[in-house]
C-alpha cells in the first residue's frame, strides 16, 4: 500500500508527457520557433514549481549547494527532451516518438541501475529486466510499422 502514491504519480506523469508533447509541438508550430515554444513551456513549469516550493516546501535555497555538480544539469536534459519531442512528434507521430523515448529511457535506466550510477542504489541487470526492455524495443518496431 505504501507504493500506491508513487505508482499513481508515475502513471499521471506518463499521461502528462503524452499530452505535453503535442502541446509543445503545437506551440512550436504556432509560434514558428521550437526554442520559443520550449522556453514558454519551461517558464510555465518553472512558475508552477517555484510557487509550490514557496507555498508548501520552503527548503532554504542555500541547500542546493549540497548537491554534486552533475546534479545541476538535470534541467538541461529536460530542456533537450522538451525541444526534441516537440520537433520529432509532428514528423514521426506521437506514438513512435514516445515509444522511442521510452525505449531509450528504459535501456538507460537498466544500465544506470545496474552500475548504481548518479547516486542510485545498485539493482543488477536480470533476465527479466532484459526481457522487459526487449519487449519495449520490439514495441517500438511494431509502432513504427
Amino acid at each position: 500500500m505504501q507504493h500506491i502514491l508513487p505508482i499513481i504519480l508515475a502513471l499521471v506523469a506518463g499521461l502528462c508527457v503524452a499530452v505535453q508533447t503535442p502541446s509543445n509541438a503545437m506551440l512550436a508550430r504556432s509560434t514558428g520557433s521550437l526554442w520559443l515554444a520550449a522556453s514558454t513551456s519551461f517558464l510555465g513549469g518553472t512558475a508552477a514549481v517555484v510557487t509550490i516550493w514557496l507555498l508548501i516546501d520552503r527548503t532554504p535555497l542555500a541547500s542546493v549547494r549540497q548537491a554534486p555538480p552533475w546534479a545541476w544539469v538535470g534541467g538541461f536534459y529536460g530542456a533537450f527532451f522538451v525541444a526534441a519531442v516537440a520537433f520529432a512528434a509532428p514528423r514521426l507521430g506521437l506514438a513512435l516518438t514516445l515509444t522511442l523515448t521510452i525505449g531509450a529511457q528504459l535501456t538507460a535506466a537498466v544500465i544506470l541501475d545496474h552500475f548504481g550510477l548518479l547516486g542510485l542504489d545498485r539493482s543488477p541487470i536480470t533476465l527479466a529486466r532484459v526481457a522487459g526492455v526487449t519487449c519495449i524495443l520490439i514495441g517500438v518496431l511494431l509502432v513504427r510499422r
